[in-house]
């Protein structure tokens, strides 16, 4: 978030990435992450992402969390 605060959007991708792969229950990564992706026009990664923050949520019982990502899926076709 630090990254994309300071204006580097595109360095906050590859510590996203780095988030999830050491801390693959940390839900809220998946959306941070996806929004990003989707912002930066890279639907299929961000489509990937948060298929995956979905099954983390679900797995974790954190409907809420879910059902925002299965939003943000939705708007991206």
């Amino acid at each position: 978030m630090e990254c994309i605060s300071s204006g580097d959007p595109a360095a906050a991708i590859p510590q996203f990435g780095l988030l999830i792969e050491q801390t693959p229950d940390y839900v809220p990564a998946y959306l941070m992450y996806g929004q990003l992706l989707a912002r930066e026009s890279r639907a299929a990664e961000a489509k990937q992402v948060l298929s995956a923050g979905i099954a983390a949520a679900v797995k974790k019982g954190d409907q809420h969390a879910a059902s925002e990502m299965e939003a943000l899926l939705t708007d991206l076709g």
